[in-house]
């Protein structure tokens, strides 16, 4: 657990380097749905999320390193009421293919992150929670609006919480939104 404190710590430290007006930030905010996977995916039907992020670009460099944030919440199956929420943020590595005056721009990206994950039966009278290290990666397509630095994005990517017992949490959220700045 240090060690994950100790790297985002690190990660934080490497984004406020150097002079902002050198390099580019983006502040991005967007919905979509998540999708359930694996264990999840038989208790869980498809959900929905909102979240936002920054990424702080490197000057004259396609890497970038993003703090993203997220809630999403799905129902359950099977008749069971009630449902399960995530609540989470993630340190990414971004790479982005091409150059920044392209139309469209291809990215990959992967991080590490912390995650709550919150499981509620009302009929059992059943709530847990769980807040641990999760993992992910990705892939999205980020669409330049106009002359100005907009740019409308979708994103794509795989996350496996380590909720404990040897059990992951697993899903992919699917977001799409606008994100501005440099």
């Amino acid at each position: 657990m240090k060690r994950v404190a100790l790297s985002l710590v690190a990660l934080i430290s490497i984004a406020g380097a150097g002079s902002l007006s050198a390099q580019g930030v983006r502040f991005g905010v967007g919905g979509g749905l998540i999708m359930p996977t694996g264990d999840y995916k038989t208790a869980d039907k498809m959900g929905w999320l909102v979240g936002a992020d920054v990424t702080y670009w490197l000057m004259s460099a396609p890497l970038g390193i993003r703090l993203e944030g997220s809630y999403s919440q799905t129902s359950h199956k099977n008749g069971l009421d009630g449902n399960s929420k995530i609540i989470g943020g993630m340190g990414d590595l971004v790479y982005a293919f091409g150059t920044d005056k392209e139309q469209i721009r291809p990215y990959i990206l992967g991080g590490i992150g912390m995650f709550n994950v919150k499981i509620t039966v009302p009929s059992a009278s059943f709530d847990t929670s769980v807040t641990k290290v999760g993992f992910g990666g990705g892939a999205g397509l980020a669409f330049k609006l106009g002359a100005g630095g907009t740019r409308f994005f979708v994103e794509g990517k795989f996350v496996s919480v380590s909720t404990g017992g040897g059990s992951n949490t697993t899903f992919i959220p699917i977001r799409a939104g606008f994100r501005f700045g440099k």
